[in-house]
């Protein structure tokens, strides 16, 4: 016997179809209180995923440096940009 759908609130972003989405986005909780749940929620799955595991390598760590490489380098690049084109002599 089929389950029953589930509703739209409840559902996930990767089972949301693109014509639901706005509705979807809607239902979301943008309160400070939702944003901080929703990062403490995706920092547990992180962390219970990658770095506390029976035989952990370094994929969990190495994602998190990577991380802080990509953002300090958007974070430098209107610097960045204005050197390129000096010349050093």
């Amino acid at each position: 016997m089929a389950q029953p759908p589930v509703p739209l609130k409840d559902m996930k972003l990767m089972d949301v179809k693109l014509g639901q989405l706005p509705t979807w986005l809607a239902m979301r909780d943008f309160t400070p209180g939702g944003i901080a749940g929703a990062l403490r929620r995706g920092y547990d799955r992180y962390y219970n995923k990658y770095i506390n595991v029976k035989k952990g390598g370094l994929g969990g760590i190495s994602m998190v440096l990577a991380g802080y490489v990509v953002v300090s380098y958007i974070w430098s690049y209107s610097h960045l940009k204005h050197d390129r084109h000096r010349k050093y002599h």
